[in-house]
């Protein structure tokens, strides 16, 4: 039998993988008779051998295909040579030959991540087993998760409480998972409210990065000091902070450069490799609103703090304080 698993929510896809494995039997006798291949590189030969390969004391053996759909996406650009879609043809066809004989003591599993409707592959496979797609949630249907999660693991959450962590997290499901489990304990039975959120939730710290982050590029001094302060008390370490705010300056400017490239947000999200959407979210509307000539100064005045403090000229709470000090007291050509 032939399953086809795709998509970009690798928590739901990776749960419907183990439910298949599960469907098969004991994994104690499964463990022996799984076989996980690289789909970049695995040769039809390879495919067929592994299927046809009889259960060692079981019913039946398990086949994974890692990444073969995305050998077969479409060509970017329309300048492919003939020979190469031939050679692309013949070699699609061979596969899809070897999951239409997949043997009855056979489970054939082929997962793919973020593939266009268009791939090659996927479009003969359809009509061989069954393709289940695994898009990333959207309002509603990821309030609804992160409720059932909550409720699964014990706890409940309020609805304002609820709104901030999707917010926070977005429909990256493994860090929400985790960051859900460490909510229901931190709370020990009672209710999840904003302000567990705000305590608990690690994206929750970054936003007061993001804030002050803004009041030192728009020189709001006051606002830059107190943010600082407030990241001090709640234990922040001075390092960790100031390479928090290094890191957002540089996803800023990367974020600009590539914006001015004309890629898309999610484009920029694979590229930059953030699995977040309020980290790419505020990235995307800071880059509109900072010259880059105002990032790059704030991002070498970083450098310039991190070498004080690594060589022992500054203590690190003193380096910061200078640092936002002189920033937010300038005046910053915005753009």
């Amino acid at each position: 039998m032939l399953r086809v698993l795709i998509g970009v929510d690798d928590f739901s896809l990776r749960q419907a993988l183990e439910d298949i494995r599960k469907s098969i039997g004991d994994p104690a006798s499964l463990l022996p008779n799984t076989t996980v291949l690289d789909g970049r590189t695995v040769s039809p030969e390879q495919l067929r051998n592994a299927c046809e390969t009889v259960p060692f004391l079981a019913d039946k053996r398990l086949v994974v295909v890692e990444g073969l759909p995305e050998r077969f996406e479409p060509p970017k650009s329309a300048r492919g040579k003939a020979p190469r879609r031939v050679e692309r043809a013949e070699e699609i066809k061979k596969f899809v030959d070897i999951a239409k004989s997949v043997p009855p003591s056979t489970e054939l599993v082929v997962v793919g991540g973020d593939v266009k409707v268009s791939n090659l592959l996927l479009r003969e496979l359809a009509a061989v087993g069954k393709i289940d797609s695994f898009p990333l949630l959207k309002q509603p249907q990821l309030d609804r998760w992160v409720e059932r999660r909550v409720k699964t693991a014990g706890g409940t959450i309020s609805a304002p409480a609820l709104a901030a962590l999707v917010r926070f997290v977005g429909s990256d499901l493994w860090a929400m998972a985790n960051e859900v489990d460490k909510l229901v304990l931190y709370t020990s039975g009672r209710r999840i409210e904003e302000g567990d959120i705000k305590a608990v939730v690690s994206y929750a710290r970054e936003e007061s990065v993001f804030t002050l982050v803004d009041a030192v590029l728009e020189s709001r001094g006051g606002l830059a000091q107190e943010t600082l302060q407030q990241l001090l008390r709640a234990g922040t370490e001075p390092v960790y902070l100031l390479a928090m705010i290094a890191r957002q300056a540089r996803i800023i400017l990367l974020v600009r450069e590539m914006r001015a490239r004309s890629l898309s947000r999610n484009e920029i999200q694979a590229k930059l490799g953030l699995n977040s959407d309020f980290l790419v979210r505020k990235a995307w509307e800071q880059s509109e609103r900072y010259s880059p000539a105002r990032l790059r100064e704030l991002y070498h005045r970083l450098l310039e703090t991190d070498v004080a403090i690594k060589t022992g000229r500054l203590e690190g709470e003193v380096a910061l304080d200078i640092l936002v000090a002189e920033l937010g007291q300038r005046n910053a050509p915005v753009a």
